[in-house]
């Protein structure tokens, strides 16, 4: 798990003040048919954006920043990707404690931004699925909050 989306997580336990937009505003866009919705929080200089399942787990995250902490390891490459028209790769990360699996990618967006998508699943299946309703995902929206 990258730093970033460790911060990110910091800041939704030590900032219970801290406003959640049910607008995907800054958030990329997700097919209606995905039955996922959008959890955001908005940082200085990144948007934390969480794809939810209709049983409220989290299918996959989404962090869209000028830079990203998550350095992709050659010999951690999985699986191949496609996302907004980015080909690259899912890369294995382990999650200390948790029987999970886990990847990461990044995705190059507009204005220089960088999005640093992870996923975490119980199974192949739903490794699967949510790489899916990623590989779906449309950026054209995507922008970072003046905050």
């Amino acid at each position: 798990m990258s730093n970033l989306y460790r911060v990110a997580l910091a800041i939704l336990v030590l900032a219970p003040g801290a406003a959640f937009a049910q607008s995907p505003a800054s958030c990329p866009s997700l097919p209606a048919d995905t039955g996922l919705t959008w959890e955001q929080l908005d940082g200085p200089g990144f948007v934390f954006c969480r794809a939810l399942r209709g049983d409220g787990s989290e299918a996959f995250a989404v962090t869209i920043s000028d830079s990203s902490p998550f350095e992709p390891n050659r010999r951690n490459r999985a699986e191949p990707t496609s996302i907004a028209g980015h080909q690259g790769h899912w890369y294995r990360s382990e999650i200390a404690g948790q029987d999970v699996i886990a990847r990461e990618t990044l995705v190059e967006v507009d204005g220089g931004k960088v999005a640093h998508i992870s996923l975490r699943a119980a199974d192949e299946t739903q490794k699967a699925q949510a790489m899916q309703q990623a590989h779906a995902l449309r950026f054209e929206d995507a922008r970072l909050s003046s905050n």
